[in-house]
């Protein structure tokens, strides 16, 4: 006996309407401003100048070792063939005022830069008695640029009683710190001790007066009086009348 399958018929379960959220639209997020360089930017840069000042320093110093540089067997005077007085003293700073003394004839020191004066006979002397010190220490070969000569820091012109003159460009110290870079009438250069130089330079740094100058006073200036009034002062007549 065919089984009789019955099948129930599923009813199909309404199926509920989808609910569906509303977002609100969210505004974006402000982008934020990069720094137009950062600072592993700046610290970037600031290592690069420092890499560049070492190269150039470096470099420096190896055009002046590779510069031939020939040392006296002992520190010769500058000015050894020089048998006459010093006559007259002149600095000129790269800035700054230039000084000048000059011996006259009856073997005295005058002041002529920066201004016209009496000299300090003593400290005048003193700068002639240096000039005819001055130690070279040994000879230098290369570009006037390498030892600071293409803008020399002083002047010195030193002219001598027989009328010879000679100029004095002082470059830079030495790398040792014992002596400054000289090129001599513009030809030979030298090394000269430092104690030497310095030691003439003070002249720049204390000019050689006799006295401190001091400064002009100015006239007094007169202070105007108000004119006195001229009104006339009313006479009293007093009467005495004396008792007996």
């Amino acid at each position: 006996m065919a089984r009789k399958s019955s099948t129930s018929a599923q009813k199909a379960t309404p199926k509920k309407p989808r609910t569906t959220r509303k977002e609100t639209p969210v505004a974006p997020a402000p982008k934020q401003k990069k720094p137009v360089f950062s600072a592993g930017t700046w610290i970037t840069v600031i290592l690069l100048i420092g890499l560049v000042g070492a190269m150039i320093y470096i470099n420096r110093q190896k055009k002046i070792t590779a510069a031939a540089i020939t040392p006296t067997n002992l520190p010769a005077n500058l000015f050894a063939d020089e048998t006459s007085n010093v006559s007259s003293i002149e600095i000129k700073p790269a800035t700054g005022d230039a000084v000048k003394v000059t011996r006259d004839a009856k073997n005295v020191w005058a002041l002529e830069l920066p201004t016209k004066a009496e000299a300090d006979q003593s400290m005048a002397e003193a700068g002639a008695t240096q000039v005819k010190a001055l130690q070279v220490t040994g000879d230098v070969t290369g570009k006037p640029e390498i030892f600071g000569l293409d803008k020399p820091v002083y002047l010195i012109t030193i002219e001598f009683a027989d009328g010879k003159t000679h100029n004095l460009e002082v470059g830079d110290r030495t790398p040792s710190g014992n002596g400054y870079y000289v090129r001599v009438d513009k030809d030979k250069m030298v090394i000269v001790s430092l104690s030497g130089i310095e030691s003439l330079l003070n002249l720049v740094n204390f000019p050689p007066y006799l006295t401190t100058p001091t400064p002009t006073t100015l006239p007094p200036t007169e202070t105007p009086v108000p004119p006195t009034s001229t009104l006339a002062v009313p006479t009293i007549e007093v009467t005495v009348t004396s008792t007996p």
